[in-house]
């Protein structure tokens, strides 16, 4: 691998990307403590806080994964009028991303509440609603797509976690106005709808995600990933999948690539967010006009810094810069 042009691609070619995130974004918070006893109104452990955060979940980690690395960004997905939506804008603004495309509902914004106690999460809390989003709201999401791919993009990522904005009639029709476009399209999928990917570019999805859509699970070994790539593309009529398959790294399988690529030996700590990063990177690669064998590279290489992370995080490029230097 050439880490010295991707270098210069990280360098060079961000701000000249303009990638929008699409489908459902959320808000992660966290409360840190320690657990000092178990109540005595219930056999639960009680944690006492002594900080708290609060970070981008979903396809809004996308966006954010994005913009620190420099590529012109912008998000739509549906919210709600409240708290949650407030501090969503405020880090959006805080990292430049456009939020232009947010469209406001009855709902309430997603909200992912945990607790954590040491490097434990204690439990979680979620505010959402997940049913499918129809009528006017889907109709909204849809024209924005539609006018920003007529202002010119360079990709579009779909986030989908089931919580309603990726129906299978919304799915399609992004597909459909992004191939119009010429636009490439990537999908984040950590929901279990592939039929709605139909003809998609890339689906990145975990072996967690693969092996539900199979009549046999396979292993997580490279010929067994590749022959169920292959049954996947198939079946869903996708044109690429991308495999990630946590200590063992990625898998890019297509009609015309195969790559597998391994990860550095590491502690894995905490994989939330590896597949948001991902996805962000690959998009940037995309993007950017490099060969999908480099984006895979570089988004495997940008996974195996997030994992080591607890929660969300967005890596630099500098970070990514310093790991293609690294031997």
């Amino acid at each position: 691998m050439d880490n010295q042009m991707l270098c210069q691609f990280l360098e060079d070619k961000p701000a000249a990307c303009k990638v929008l995130v699409v489908g459902d974004i959320m808000l992660d918070k966290y409360y840190y403590g320690e657990v000092t006893r178990i109540s005595g109104e219930a056999p639960v452990p009680i944690t006492r806080v002594h900080s708290s955060t609060e970070k981008l979940g979903g396809g809004a980690n996308i966006a954010c994964n994005l913009a620190v690395l420099g590529v012109r960004t912008g998000i739509s997905g549906f919210v709600g009028d409240d708290q949650h939506c407030e501090s969503m804008v405020e880090k959006f603004r805080r990292y430049g991303i456009d939020a232009s495309g947010l469209i406001y509902t009855d709902r309430p914004t997603t909200t992912k509440v945990r607790v954590v106690s040491g490097n434990q999460q204690m439990f979680r809390l979620d505010f959402e609603e997940s049913g499918a989003v129809d009528g006017e709201d889907a109709q909204k999401f849809r024209q924005y797509i539609g006018q920003k791919l007529n202002e010119s993009l360079d990709c579009v990522v779909i986030s989908d976690h089931d919580n309603g904005a990726c129906t299978e009639k919304t799915c399609a029709k992004i597909i459909e106005l992004c191939h119009n476009h010429g636009v490439p399209v990537v999908v984040d999928m950590s929901g279990h709808n592939w039929v709605n990917y139909a003809h998609a570019d890339y689906v990145v999805a975990n072996m967690k995600r693969v092996n539900q859509a199979l009549l046999q699970p396979v292993e997580n070994e490279d010929d067994q990933v590749e022959k169920a790539a292959h049954y996947l593309l198939r079946k869903y009529r996708l044109r690429n999948v991308i495999v990630t398959r946590s200590q063992q790294g990625l898998s890019l399988v297509g009609k015309d690539v195969v790559a597998h690529i391994p990860t550095k030996a590491q502690e894995l700590f905490d994989v939330l967010g590896a597949t948001d990063s991902i996805a962000a990177v690959f998009a940037l690669a995309l993007a950017g006009g490099l060969n999908p064998r480099h984006g895979a590279y570089l988004a495997n290489l940008a996974a195996g810094r997030v994992v080591m992370r607890l929660g969300t995080y967005a890596v630099t490029r500098e970070e990514l810069q310093d790991l293609l230097r690294t031997p």
